[in-house]
């Protein structure tokens, strides 16, 4: 699998990684069995990326990370984890004390002496504006607790502040068919900036898979039930902050638009790879089938330039005015 380069740090990351938020929490039940069997197969297809958080069941998918990467030492993964959810969301908790305390977590449950990545995990939107935060983060390096670090937003204003630090090795941001502004300004400044993008919710949450319709019935324990009007984190994390009906209808126009050999959730993902200045997308999977699916499209041609066109059109007209204002 093609493998792109962060220029600030450096780091190498298969262009589709794995998001393991399914493997911890938030999505339904995901037995200890099938996340290993996930893990196992996003890592055969050529994955060599994993992002997860300490809040993904309460440490429990980073320890699945753990547990799978020591069965097969002969794997180089690089994992991302992300830190500061686990308290309340206020700037005054982003300290270096809380930053190793967290952190420390982290390296336990991934069974490691310094992380790859730690990601701020969509803090308050002042937290992005404190130098202190990011001189405690630069700690965090100095100390060697953590190889590299970044942030996660929510936002493309916050993004942009984050690629303004000097030491930001890398952004995660919404970005897919549904969320088109980071086209706009994030990107661009990015790529100049050599700061990675980790493209986050590829799939608005499945829509994209073309799978769903008006009746589909989640577990109440999916955030697709409980968060769809933003009632536990921000809305823009379940289904890209598009009204579910609206996702739906303009879901199956996109699924219309998909060439011949590919599924609906494999052109998602091509049309994120193929957004100058994007180093990788990480969509999650709850079967191994879904993910060699997933990186299967890695392998799969360039979207015409008529598709494209096409995707950008019913974007345009049925997403734009819902989600362009707020993210």
């Amino acid at each position: 699998m093609e493998q792109r380069v962060i220029g600030r740090s450096g780091q190498s990351l298969s262009v589709i990684g794995l998001g393991t938020w399914q493997l911890g929490a938030d999505w339904g039940d995901v037995d200890e069995k099938d996340a290993l069997a996930v893990l196992e197969a996003a890592a055969e297809s050529g994955t060599t990326f994993f992002d997860t958080a300490d809040v993904y069941g309460d440490g429990r998918s980073e320890q699945t990370i753990a547990a799978f990467l020591r069965g097969r030492p002969d794997l180089d993964i690089t994992v991302a984890t992300k830190m500061g959810r686990r308290v309340d969301q206020i700037p005054e908790n982003y300290v270096l004390e809380n930053f190793r305390a967290w952190n420390d977590r982290s390296r336990r449950n991934l069974g490691v002496e310094r992380l790859d990545l730690v990601q701020l995990h969509c803090p308050p939107t002042a937290v992005y504006s404190s130098d202190e935060v990011f001189d405690a983060l630069d700690t965090l390096v100095e100390e060697g607790r953590t190889a590299a670090y970044g942030v996660s937003v929510e936002t493309c204003a916050e993004a942009l502040t984050a690629i303004a630090r000097p030491h930001v090795a890398s952004v995660q941001i919404i970005l897919n068919p549904f969320r088109m502004k980071p086209l706009l300004e994030v990107l661009p400044a990015a790529a100049e900036a050599g700061v990675g993008i980790i493209a986050r919710v590829p799939l608005a949450s499945g829509l994209l898979s073309g799978k769903y319709t008006k009746d589909t019935v989640f577990a109440a324990n999916d955030h697709r039930t409980f968060n769809r009007h933003g009632e536990a984190f921000d809305q823009g994390e379940t289904f890209s902050g598009v009204d579910y009906e609206t996702g739906v209808e303009a879901a199956a126009e996109f699924s219309g638009l998909v060439p011949v050999g590919f599924t609906p959730a494999q052109a998602a993902l091509r049309w994120i790879m193929q957004q100058p200045g994007v180093t990788t997308v990480i969509p999650g999977a709850r079967n191994p089938e879904q993910a060699r699916t997933n990186a299967a499209a890695a392998g799969l041609p360039p979207l015409s330039e008529e598709t494209l066109a096409s995707v950008r059109d019913l974007y345009e007209r049925r997403i734009k005015e819902q989600v362009e204002n707020r993210w």
